[in-house]
C-alpha cells in the first residue's frame, strides 16, 4: 500500500512531463529533478557538531519504530497530509496516544502542490453559498493572526476586467465589496482600481482592453512549511511520527481493525502498531486502502488534476491574478517565493495517482489561459523554472470536476476502519475538528470517555513577529558573519521563531550560512536544521520541501550531491 509518495519534477519542455509523483520517495532520482540552473561552487559541504540521534537519523528512526510498536495507540492516522496532520494534532491535543505514518514524505504528494492559498473562495459568491465565504474568512482570518501569523502572509488580488469579458465591472466590484464585507473588512475594502493603479502592483498585467480591475485581500502561504510545522505542532502535543514508513498489511482482531503492518522504506525494516481505531487519511489512495480493509470496497472518491507552473519575471510582483477564464473557470498569477505562480487546471484523473504528472497539455493550457491577462512576453515557456501537479480528491459522482463540491466526506468501513477524504489547506484545522467528532461517535471504540476537549486555538511552533525575528537575527550575527538581510528575512518567515535556531547553527560553524545556491535565499544551515529537527530523509524531502531550493528552480547536480553528504554525515553531539 502506498500513502503519499514524494513528487520530483523537472523543468517542462515540449516532449517531456514536468513533473510526477514517484513510488519511492526513499530512492533519488536525479533524472526527475530540476536542472535550470548554474552549478554553484562545488566546495566540500559543510558539516556541523559531534554524534547524536534526532528525526532523520537512523538511529532515531528506530527509537520512533520502537515506540510505535509499544503497546497499543487510541488512534494511528495512516496518511501525513493535511488531513491526517490536522487530525492527529488536534486528537493529540484531546488526550489520545496517537501515531502517524505515511509511505512518503509528510505532505509529499497532494498537500505540497496546491496553489499555496489561504483564502475565502471567491468563486463561492456566484453559487450564492455566502455562509461557506465566511465561514472561510473566519478560519483563514484566525491562520493570519493567531494561530500562523509567522507563515500565513495577506497578498492583494486583482481581477482584471476586460472589454467582452465574461464579468463586468460593476458585477465584479459588487462581488469584490461583499468578498470583503463577509470577513468583515478585516483586509479592508473590496473596491475598483484603474488599470494604470494596478499595473503598477502587477507589471505583467495586460493592460490592452482592459476596463477596470476589481481588487480585494486574501492570503498566501508556503504549503510544505505549514505542513512540516503543523507535524512538528502534532509532535509537541504527544503524537509519535514516522515518514518514509509504508503501510503493507492491515492488523485485525476478528473482523475489526486494529492496526497496521509496516516497513520502513529507508532500510527495509518492518514492524507493527496496534490500535483500537485507524484512521485512512491516505489523499488519493484512500479506496486503495480501503480495498485492503474490504477488497469488495466500491470506489467512494474522483480525482481532478490541477497543474501549476513556476515562472521568473523581470521584476517582482507585488500583487495576484485572479483572472476570469469563463463565467466559472479562474487562472491564478501569485507571486510567491521569488517567483510566479500560475495555474490551476481542473481535469478528471484517472490514472495511478503515483504517476501523476504535469504534460505538455497542461503547459500549453496554464500559459494560454494566463495571456488572457498577462503580457505575452511575460509567458514565454523558457522563463518555467519548475512544475508540478496535485490530485484533487472529490466525493463520487458524475459530472465536471470543476464544478464539484470541495468538501470533506467521512466514511466507515466494514473492519471499523475510518476513512477521511476531500479539504482544502484554509480549513485543515476545523475538517481535524470535524474528523475528532466523528471519532466521539464511534460505538465500538468509546474513545469519547478518554478525549478532554481540545483549546480552540493553538498556534503553531514558531509563533513570532517575522520582522522582528529577522531583526534579532542580524543583531545576534558574528562580526564577518555570512547573514544577509534577505537571508535572514527568509528564515524569519518560514520558521518563525524557530529561526533563531538555525542562526545558532550558523553562529556554531559560520559555513552553515553560506547560500545553498547564490540566487536563492535558502543556507545550508537549513538542511542541517531538515536533518536533525524536522524529518528530512531523502534529497527532495529537504530541497522541496524544507527549502525553496526546487520551487526556485535552483536545484542542480552539485547542490544534490551536498545534501545528500550532509543527510548521510554523522549528526554532532549539542553539549
Amino acid at each position: 500500500m502506498t500513502t503519499t509518495p514524494d513528487p520530483a519534477a523537472r523543468r517542462p519542455d515540449a516532449s517531456v512531463p514536468a513533473a510526477r509523483d514517484t513510488e519511492a520517495p526513499s530512492a533519488e532520482t536525479l533524472s526527475d529533478t530540476p536542472i535550470t540552473a548554474a552549478d554553484p561552487s562545488g566546495a566540500p559541504a559543510p558539516v556541523s557538531r559531534a554524534t547524536v540521534a534526532l528525526p532523520g537519523s537512523g538511529a532515531d528512526r528506530s527509537r520512533t519504530r520502537a515506540e510505535l510498536s509499544r503497546g497499543t495507540f487510541d488512534l494511528l492516522v495512516v496518511g501525513g497530509g493535511i488531513l491526517g496532520t490536522s487530525v492527529a494534532w488536534n486528537a493529540a491535543q484531546s488526550g489520545l496516544r496517537v501515531a502517524m505514518v505515511d509511505a512518503g514524505d509528510f505532505a509529499g504528494a497532494t498537500s505540497s502542490a496546491s496553489s499555496k492559498l489561504v483564502h475565502g473562495g471567491l468563486r463561492y459568491l456566484q453559487t450564492g453559498n455566502l455562509k461557506l465565504v465566511a465561514e472561510n474568512h473566519r478560519e483563514r482570518r484566525s491562520l493570519a493572526t493567531t494561530v500562523a501569523p509567522h507563515l500565513v502572509n495577506p497578498l492583494p488580488f486583482l481581477v482584471p476586467v476586460y472589454e467582452g469579458g465574461p464579468h463586468g465591472a460593476a458585477k465584479m466590484g459588487a462581488g469584490v465589496f461583499l468578498y470583503s464585507a463577509l470577513s468583515a473588512f478585516g483586509d479592508g475594502m473590496g473596491r475598483l482600481l484603474s488599470p494604470a493603479q494596478a499595473a503598477r502592483l502587477a507589471p505583467g498585467l495586460r493592460t490592452e482592453g482592459l476596463k477596470s480591475v476589481a481588487a480585494y485581500g486574501d492570503h498566501q502561504m508556503n504549503d510544505s512549511r505549514m505542513a512540516i510545522m503543523t507535524v512538528r505542532a502534532a509532535v509537541d502535543a504527544g503524537a509519535v511520527v514516522l515518514n518514509h514508513a509504508e503501510v503493507v498489511d492491515l492488523r485485525r482482531t476478528g473482523t475489526r481493525v486494529t492496526g497496521a503492518e509496516l516497513r520502513d522504506r529507508t532500510d527495509g525494516t518492518e514492524f507493527g502498531v496496534d490500535a483500537r481505531l485507524v484512521l485512512n487519511a491516505t489523499g488519493p489512495w484512500v479506496d486503495h486502502l480501503r480495498r485492503m480493509e474490504d477488497p469488495a470496497a466500491a470506489p467512494s472518491v474522483r480525482l481532478s488534476k490541477g497543474a501549476h507552473l513556476v515562472l521568473r519575471t523581470p521584476e517582482p510582483w507585488r500583487a495576484a491574478l485572479t483572472i476570469p477564464v469563463d463565467r466559472h473557470r479562474v487562472s491564478f498569477a501569485i507571486p510567491w517565493e521569488g517567483r510566479l505562480l500560475l495555474g490551476t487546471t481542473d481535469e478528471e484523473y484517472t490514472g495511478d495517482p503515483a504517476e501523476v504528472s504535469v504534460l505538455p497539455s497542461d503547459v500549453e493550457q496554464i500559459l494560454g489561459e494566463a495571456e488572457l491577462g498577462i503580457d505575452a512576453p511575460y509567458l514565454d515557456a523558457s522563463h518555467v523554472d519548475y512544475a508540478f501537479a496535485g490530485l484533487r480528491v472529490l466525493p463520487g459522482g458524475g459530472g465536471d470536476t470543476s464544478a464539484a463540491k470541495r468538501e470533506t466526506v467521512v466514511t466507515q468501513g466494514r473492519g471499523g476502519m475510518l476513512s477521511v477524504a476531500g479539504g482544502k489547506w484554509t480549513t485543515y484545522r476545523h475538517i481535524g475538528r470535524t474528523v475528532l467528532n466523528e471519532l466521539r461517535k464511534v460505538r465500538a471504540v468509546p474513545l469519547a470517555e478518554e478525549m478532554a476537549d481540545p483549546l480552540r486555538t493553538v498556534p503553531l511552533p514558531g509563533l513570532a513577529s517575522p520582522d522582528a525575528v529577522a531583526q534579532r537575527i542580524l543583531i545576534d550575527r558574528e562580526p564577518g558573519a555570512r547573514m544577509e538581510p534577505p537571508v535572514a528575512r527568509h528564515l524569519a518567515s518560514h520558521y518563525g521563531s524557530l529561526a533563531l535556531d538555525i542562526a545558532a547553527l550558523i553562529r556554531e560553524d559560520p559555513a552553515l550560512g553560506e547560500r545553498i545556491h547564490p540566487d536563492g535565499p535558502d543556507v545550508w544551515a537549513q538542511v542541517v536544521f531538515a536533518r536533525d529537527r524536522e524529518w528530512a530523509v531523502t534529497v527532495d524531502d529537504v530541497l522541496r520541501r524544507r527549502t525553496t531550493v526546487t520551487v526556485r528552480g535552483l536545484e542542480t547536480p552539485g547542490v544534490r550531491d551536498r545534501v545528500q553528504r550532509l543527510l548521510t554525515a554523522p549528526v554532532p553531539v549539542t553539549r
